[in-house]
């Protein structure tokens, strides 16, 4: 299934690889993307909004949507489609950082910081919001730079992603009175 599509990628990722890697900047996405492993990086800002008001729906949006993010990404899609990593099956692609998980569609990562980017996007003041959202395609976006996912996980990340955002909002409207305090 995935065969065709992956030479197209493949070449894409060979190309990233090539000329868009710099010494300078590698160290610094690696260490960026790594902040995202298990979604670290947005289970920390959601706690943090947790405890001011002003942003405590946001961090519940937020929780909301990273879990059904990873029981969207990580637990069912993953799993149901089982594509490799790219650096197993390209020649010449070599990671910059580690990944134990050999399935590679769709980015986890892509899918947890598009869920929080977009579930925080009704409750936070325009300048976050803006933020929030780069900084989620940002993190995408790596994942395609240290080459352990291919356009198209990274792309449906993103849509899986914004989905469960909204679903995390819906959520969080639908949260008990006496829980919103």
């Amino acid at each position: 299934m995935w065969t065709a599509l992956s030479q197209f990628e493949g070449q894409f990722l060979l190309w990233v690889q090539e000329v868009l890697r710099q010494p300078w900047l590698s160290p610094i996405v690696a260490f960026y993307t790594k902040l995202g492993d298990h979604g670290l990086v947005w289970i920390a800002a959601c706690l943090l909004m947790l405890l001011w008001p002003k942003t405590r729906r946001a961090g519940w949006a937020g929780i909301f949507a990273l879990l059904l993010s990873l029981l969207c990404t990580n637990i069912l899609l993953k799993h149901l489609f089982t594509r490799a990593r790219p650096w197993l099956v390209l020649e010449g692609l070599l990671p910059l950082v580690t990944e134990r998980d050999p399935n590679s569609f769709p980015s986890g990562h892509s899918s947890a910081a598009l869920s929080c980017a977009a579930a925080w996007w009704q409750y936070l003041p325009g300048p976050w919001r803006v933020t929030a959202m780069v900084c989620a395609l940002l993190m995408a976006l790596s994942r395609l730079y240290v080459g352990v996912h291919f356009p198209t996980d990274v792309a449906f990340g993103i849509l899986v992603g914004v989905l469960c955002g909204w679903g995390g909002r819906r959520l969080e409207e639908k949260r008990p009175d006496f829980c919103k305090s």
